[in-house]
């Protein structure tokens, strides 16, 4: 780094994004990208979009708020879109977290809520998962601190009830709840509905997983009017164009196109079933996975191992070395034909 960054971020560790590779096709598996391509009514409104390039886009991005809302049941005010779910993440930590009002997570999940806290100076506390894995609501009882989690939870892909969501958000009355519902398409159940009882509930989602928008960078938070508009007051300071009238377009193509999103979601939840059962088969420890991804480990080959020789083949998973989870890959549920790749490679690779 230059002698011209500041010390304020000596201590910051930055995002570690999944691998793009450009060098080789893979099956590629590491990232939670959908494996189907977009609409055709969405790429249609897009190239309507084009035309209009020259000027800046809507701001309030009107008529994408009022689908989104229509989505979810809620009125176009109680939501605000974003450059993807991270800046919605990001918004929250800066307009209701501080040295009194601290962040809570659990110790694994995703590894963004981390370097948010560190970027925005927030004073945090990681909070670990029970041995299988689970979030223990009861350690979010009461605690008085802004909770974030993700549900279901990554990279384990496992769920909380909306009545365990709820007694967390209930008993924590003078604290904001943030629930990111990156993957709630693919098994979890909404808490969309619960801020219209508590107003210290916001829902954060993504266009990159169910609705095949990854590269064009989409997400959205929902909550009570009054947060939705301290998140504007951010937005407003930061980066008032933050979603392009292109990507714009493409979200109201997609969201028109609904029954397209579920059958997707629904042919991805069919594939991971099955590829949970023939790891299974394999002698793999599978966790039960409400997400586009499945979390699994065998015992007789190393996370890291299993990641390599996969990588060798062609085959792109995601490993992590934390240790708590490092015996562990997290793998992406793709097409059939992906999945079918990746047994038969893991099949090659334990006869080895």
């Amino acid at each position: 780094m230059s002698r011209f960054f500041s010390k304020k971020y000596d201590g910051l560790t930055p995002y570690t994004a999944g691998e793009q590779p450009k060098d080789t096709k893979y099956v590629k598996l590491n990232t939670n990208e959908s494996p189907f391509s977009l609409s055709e009514n969405a790429v249609k409104y897009a190239k309507e979009a084009l035309f209009k390039t020259n000027l800046y886009p809507d701001p309030d991005c009107t008529a994408l708020h009022r689908e989104i809302a229509d989505m979810l049941g809620v009125s176009p005010d109680e939501v605000l879109a974003t450059n993807g779910s991270d800046e919605i993440l990001n918004f929250a930590f800066m307009a209701f977290c501080d040295k009194e009002h601290t962040a809570v997570f659990p110790n694994i999940t995703y590894g963004f809520y981390k370097v948010f806290a560190e970027i925005n100076g927030i004073p945090y506390e990681e909070i670990p998962l029970k041995d299988d894995f689970r979030i223990d609501i009861n350690d979010y009882i009461g605690i008085n601190k802004n909770i974030f989690i993700a549900n279901p939870n990554a990279p384990t892909g496992i769920p909380l009830s909306v009545s365990e969501i709820e007694e967390i958000v209930k008993s924590n009355p003078e604290n904001v709840v943030v629930i990111d519902e990156a993957y709630i398409d693919f098994g979890g159940e909404s808490c969309v509905p619960l801020i219209k009882k508590y107003d210290n509930l916001l829902i954060t989602q993504t266009f990159s997983k169910s609705r095949s928008m990854a590269g064009a960078r989409l997400g959205f938070g929902s909550g009570s009017k009054e947060l939705i508009d301290d998140l504007y007051k951010i937005k407003y300071s930061t980066n008032p164009y933050n979603v392009n009238s292109i990507t714009a377009a493409l979200g109201i193509g997609v969201l028109k196109d609904d029954l397209t999103i579920k059958e997707n979601c629904n042919k991805i939840i069919k594939n991971r079933e099955y590829t949970a059962a023939e790891l299974e088969k394999l002698g793999f420890y599978v966790t039960n996975s409400a997400a586009n991804f499945i979390f699994a480990r065998h015992e007789k080959i190393s996370g890291l191992t299993l990641y390599e020789e996969l990588k060798k083949r062609g085959v792109l998973v995601r490993h992590f070395s934390k240790k708590e989870i490092c015996d562990f890959n997290r793998i992406t549920i793709g097409s059939k034909k992906e999945m079918e790749i990746l047994i038969k490679t893991i099949k090659d690779i334990l006869e080895v």
